[in-house]
């Protein structure tokens, strides 16, 4: 890896202010095998570095297997929307000790299509692990010609793969078919959840990129019978949520909330993170309403603490783009704004929210020629386990990092006022 793409830059920005990566607040360290500047409650280490950092990596995804090993997945190549070829594997690392040390185990899925990112699920009580996501096969994928001059080229089934062996053989995949929409043509790339009844539910959004600027719809997809069934939700195609001063929603993140009651917080390009709720197991939800939480049109990273009932939103605390055009182009202060990660915890079911507290924020150089790049720390995954937060980053889409914290020190992270 060229020390090019890894070099420490002479400033970064901390709550929005540019400060010295060698005069750093009270309470803030330069970690710089990491290339972030952090809370001294976190550390880590560089778990896998792009094959070909021009080309990256994408979302890093991790979970528990059933026999306690660790599996962490990601793409590694070229994205699948702007492909025309085979660009990207999904590749494996996995671990034995809790995340302390991790061996690359090659190529999780041998196929011959481009890869999104690996949304797992291991239901309740079960020894089989499910693999969810975005399945661009070719004769569904609509790119470079074929369609491409209409918008919907990462429009392609949602499907799923399972493991019986802990994530190291996968069956073949089974694409979703809504049945109030079998033709159901999306994305899928955050974390679902199981309720306490056993119904799946996974966000998903359709995109048209013939509209400028960029047009988006959020989804729900539902099963009550473990995957051998589904429908769409709110309505089928083209009835999804959307903001509609932006004409835009997309990336729900759903999480479950105990007594048939869920939470969805979903990405939006209005300045905050928003949310809708369901109070009878996903069948109908509440209208989508902002939260309080400061964030650019990049994804909600929303987790649950080890009580089962305090929420964990990780945002990015800033928004610049006030004068939104969508994402072609990527406006330098658009994608700064994803260089920083803050903390906001809720107590009763995503209503209301703590102060944000800041995590760690890019520390690297300005290294590509595009700023998507440059900056990149959205994405993130997160297990917690044994009293210690794991997060997972794909760093500048170059570097997987795997970064700790204890449970305990996440209400001594700065609050803003403590690094002025």
């Amino acid at each position: 890896m060229s020390e090019e793409y890894e070099k420490i830059a002479d400033h970064t920005q901390i709550g929005q202010r540019r400060i010295s990566t060698r005069h750093l607040p009270d309470g803030v360290v330069l970690r710089g095998p990491l290339g972030l500047v952090a809370s001294v409650y976190v550390d880590g280490q560089v778990v896998h570095r792009a094959r070909d950092p021009e080309r990256g990596l994408f979302e890093c995804r991790a979970e528990i297997m059933p026999n306690g090993d660790w599996l962490l997945l990601f793409p590694d190549g070229g994205h699948y929307g702007r492909a025309a070829e085979k660009v990207n594997d999904m590749l494996a690392y996995r671990s034995r000790d809790g995340g302390r040390t991790w061996a690359g185990e090659g190529i999780a899925f041998a196929i011959d299509y481009n890869q999104h990112g690996f949304v797992p699920l291991v239901p309740r009580g079960s020894a089989r692990v499910y693999a969810f996501g975005t399945q661009p096969v070719w004769d569904e994928l609509r790119i470079n010609g074929v369609r491409a001059e209409d918008g919907l080229h990462e429009n392609v089934p949602i499907g799923f793969r399972h493991s019986d062996d802990n994530g190291q053989s996968w069956s073949e995949v089974t694409l979703i078919e809504p049945i109030n929409d079998p033709g159901f043509r999306g994305m899928s790339v955050m974390r679902m959840c199981e309720t306490e009844a056993g119904t799946w539910l996974i966000g998903s959004h359709e995109g048209d990129w013939s509209y400028r600027p960029l047009m988006t719809r959020q989804y729900v997809l539902r099963s009550e019978d473990q995957g051998e069934s589904w429908t769409l939700g709110p309505h089928k195609r083209h009835g999804g949520w959307c903001v509609p001063q932006f004409n835009r929603m997309d990336e729900g993140r759903p999480i479950d909330l105990g007594g048939g009651r869920i939470f969805m917080m979903t990405r939006t390009c209005a300045g905050h993170l928003w949310g809708l709720w369901s109070e009878d197991d996903g069948r109908t939800w509440s209208a989508p309403r902002p939260t309080p939480l400061v964030h650019p049109d990049a994804p909600p990273m929303l987790f649950k603490l080890s009580d089962g009932e305090t929420l964990a939103a990780f945002h990015h605390n800033r928004h610049s783009d006030r004068d939104y055009t969508g994402l072609s182009g990527a406006k330098a202060e658009m994608m700064r704004d994803r260089s920083e990660i803050w903390l906001s915890t809720s107590a009763d079911g995503g209503h209301n929210w703590s102060a944000p507290r800041f995590v760690f924020a890019n520390a690297l150089g300005e290294a590509f020629a595009s700023p998507f790049r440059n900056y990149q720390c959205s994405y993130m995954d997160c297990i917690i386990e044994q009293g210690v937060v794991h997060l997972f980053v794909p760093h500048r889409w170059q570097r997987v990092l795997h970064l700790t914290i204890a449970e305990a020190d996440l209400v001594n992270l700065p609050l803003a006022a403590d690094l002025a």
